[in-house]
């Protein structure tokens, strides 16, 4: 499924992957930033005035409570959150004219802590607290996402993956083939 049919492609588009830890801006009309999302959230900012647009992937949405505020680290939503703001701010984008749309925060098993509903909790907050607007939200579910975005016009194509896509009645198991003896040296 998709937010927004048929992205029309530059002549030349450059994808960049947005993994992990990772958060970009640009303000390239070739550009499209992609990201593949399970738990983890995507949250794809654009200035559609100014024509700047970015992407951020995070891996949780805040540290544990027992480690300082010094201990903040790209896997974090709120670092990877303030660093895209600042990013596209750095471009030319005006706060208050930014638009926001969020992915991911799949449950991908039943049996696992809920992480992707924390993280889009965070990630809605987040957004609501520095006064964004929130045009489209994807989040929670129990399915993986592949996200393409365009940050100069805010288009976003969401690729979904089918939740019996993911086998999850058999705990995965690693092969006899792989297992064996390692020798540490």
């Amino acid at each position: 499924m998709s937010d927004l049919s048929g992205i029309p492609r530059s002549a030349n588009p450059v994808r960049i992957a947005i993994l992990q830890g990772d958060a970009r801006a640009s303000a390239d009309p070739a550009v499209e930033f992609s990201t593949i999302l399970g738990s983890c959230v995507a949250t794809c900012l654009y200035d559609p005035v100014a024509r700047i647009g970015g992407m951020n992937h995070f891996l949780l949405a805040e540290p544990p409570s027992h480690k300082s505020q010094t201990d903040f680290d790209e896997h974090y939503g709120l670092f990877l959150m303030e660093l895209l703001v600042n990013e596209m701010l750095a471009l030319g984008a005006a706060k208050p004219r930014l638009k926001a749309r969020l992915y991911g925060g799949a449950n991908l098993h039943e049996r696992l802590a809920p992480i992707g509903s924390a993280n889009a909790a965070f990630a809605r907050r987040f957004i609501r607290d520095e006064r964004i607007a929130l045009v489209h939200e994807d989040l929670e579910g129990h399915q993986a996402r592949r996200v393409n975005f365009q940050p100069t016009s805010g288009r976003v194509r969401c690729l979904v993956a089918k939740y019996d896509a993911v086998p999850t009645d058999k705990p995965l198991r690693r092969p006899q083939s792989a297992c064996g003896e390692v020798e540490l040296f």
